[in-house]
């Protein structure tokens, strides 16, 4: 029986979107649950067509290769999140919007990442993956000459299972408001992901294909098995329950929340000022 005393959370499974469209979305959320017009919100989504989405302060430079992004049709977007690079192709996405007060040691960066990345773990070893926090292992002082992607190094906010990242986590905050989102690959296309993301190409191929190899790997490289998208989400829903012990209750997307991520996707994430110009750290 759910504990009265805790706030039902709401689990958002949207169809897959674009980039922008995905980007946008999850800025509405944010907004709504600043505004208290939400509750605790968990989205679970993926990218249609896939995307290369840059982190909030990564410089757009040759490293990125905007041809191959748009010979394969991929999209290229800004997340309002930080870090670097990630192809977000076979893989789900999640987002977590909390007020810092929803969760356990929320006004603490390290503390709310460790706390909602609990769900993450939990749902990855319902399906054999042993993940912990990046900052818990090293060995990672190789994996510097891929400084594009996002996968080819283990921030302490992400996760890594058997020496190598297999979830990346980035956040944002305001207001008192959390908007923790990542990807969880459930394969890496490593030729693909070096196409679109080259980086300055002073090794070849075959080195920095053999680099990123030991620094990341997806879902199914752990389990030994091809998992899917369903599995996923359904394994990261029960894990959030499990070890946060909170309610979730599926859910819509609401009019007021539809309504800003459409004007977020048309001023702000689908447009080239926003993409192609990095925006300063304060400070």
């Amino acid at each position: 029986m759910p504990d009265p005393r805790v706030i039902p959370w709401r689990l958002l499974m949207t169809d897959p979107g674009s980039g922008a469209r995905n980007m946008a979305l999850d800025e509405a959320i944010f907004r709504a649950r600043a505004e208290g017009l939400v509750p605790p919100t968990l989205r679970l989504y993926s990218w249609q067509p896939p995307a290369v989405s840059l982190g909030r302060f990564q410089e757009l430079d040759d490293r990125i290769d905007l041809a191959a992004i748009r010979a394969r049709g991929y999209g290229l977007v800004r997340r309002p999140t930080g870090g670097r690079a990630i192809l977000h192709s076979d893989e789900i996405t999640y987002s977590v919007v909390v007020r810092e007060t929803d969760i356990r040691n929320g006004q603490a960066l390290m503390t709310s990442y460790q706390e909602i990345s609990r769900g993450i773990e939990a749902g990855l070893s319902l399906l054999g993956v042993q993940a912990t926090m990046g900052g818990e292992r090293g060995g990672n002082e190789r994996r510097e000459a891929l400084p594009t992607i996002c996968f080819a190094k283990a921030a302490r906010c992400d996760l890594v299972a058997e020496g190598r990242k297999v979830v990346g986590s980035a956040q944002t905050r305001s207001r008192g408001t959390i908007l923790q989102h990542g990807s969880i690959p459930l394969t890496l296309d490593l030729d693909d992901l070096l196409a679109v993301l080259p980086g300055r190409r002073a090794e070849d191929l075959e080195t920095r294909r053999e680099k990123l190899r030991r620094a990341a790997c997806g879902v199914a490289d752990v389990v030994g098995r091809a998992v899917t998208c369903g599995q996923v989400a359904a394994a990261i829903r029960l894990g959030f329950q499990g070890s946060l012990g909170v309610e979730l209750v599926e859910g819509a997307v609401t009019p007021q929340e539809a309504a800003w991520a459409e004007e977020l996707e048309t001023t702000k994430y689908g447009t080239a000022k926003w993409t192609e110009m990095a925006p300063r750290r304060a400070g």
